[in-house]
């Protein structure tokens, strides 16, 4: 980030937030009892992610100070706007925390996907001469949110048991040609090569994520709009945020046909009166 931004030629500041995630434990222990564990060391599940939360909601409580006051401290007026960070991939399965460093005044990657996102900064690499660039553009991506040992690193894609490159297909799916679990099972299984069961696996774990995590997009930072397949709700995408997580009839559909072993060699997107009329339906 230092590196870029000498780049760029801006500010960098390197806050350390350690110090205010141990205060704000400090006053949950004093009135608990309790003090949270990471999973690696021998925490629950539970206690894991509440710690990485009160880490990311704390970036964005900090950054919202310094942009408020970094310009007071330079002798100049006026305050600063936070850009927040988020993609389309995260938004769509609530890859974040609800108030941390994705929110923010403007998000300028909140309708792009990962890999569209990288194509464009290695676009900018080529079109500005940015050597900083090659130091991060093949970074495994990760939240950095918990403890690294010797047997495990935290990674996005882990996380979310999707890689990015199957996130890009799935959005601009769901999106574009407006398909759901079924329809999306179908389409996928034309272009990937996966077994049925893995795949219908994956389709029921994207549809889950995205139905449990649906009411962060409805606060999710305004993006530049600049692809068709963004989930900014309220604003270019007006599907509801409430789903029932089980989706029951489309999954029992994916199951019957991977039971059945038939799948369609070619499959083309049904019209959008066909689609409306399988919205009432599944």
């Amino acid at each position: 980030a230092a590196a870029l931004a000498r780049d760029i030629g801006t500010y960098h500041i390197d806050v350390n937030i350690d110090s205010i995630i141990q205060a704000i434990l400090s006053v949950f222990s004093m009135f608990t009892g309790k003090m949270p564990k990471f999973k690696a060391h021998g925490g629950t599940q539970v206690e894991n992610m509440a710690l990485q939360n009160i880490q990311a909601r704390a970036r964005m409580v900090t950054g919202y100070l310094f942009a408020q006051l970094i310009n007071w401290t330079r002798g100049k007026s006026g305050s600063l706007l936070v850009l927040s960070s988020a993609n389309v991939d995260e938004s769509l399965v609530g890859y974040m925390t609800k108030y941390d460093c994705s929110s923010g005044d403007l998000n300028p990657i909140g309708s792009i996907c990962k890999n569209d996102l990288k194509s464009f900064v290695l676009h900018c690499k080529d079109m500005f001469g940015f050597p900083s660039i090659d130091s991060f553009i093949s970074a495994v991506p990760t939240a950095e949110l918990e403890p690294i040992t010797e047997n495990y690193t935290q990674t996005d894609e882990e996380d979310m048991g999707l890689t990015y490159n199957e996130l890009n297909d799935i959005g601009r799916i769901r999106k574009i040609d407006r398909c759901g679990p079924f329809f999306m099972y179908k389409r996928l299984s034309c272009m990937w090569e996966m077994p049925p069961k893995e795949l219908g696996d994956k389709v029921k774990l994207f549809f889950q994520k995205y139905a449990i995590n649906r009411h962060k997009s409805c606060v999710v930072t305004p993006a530049y709009l600049c692809e068709q397949y963004s989930p900014d709700d309220n604003r270019f995408d007006l599907r509801p945020f409430l789903y029932n997580p089980k989706w029951d009839v489309q999954f029992r559909e994916i199951d019957n046909t991977i039971k059945s072993g038939v799948l369609a060699k070619q499959h083309t997107a049904p019209s959008t009166t066909t689609l409306d009329t399988v919205t009432k339906k599944m």
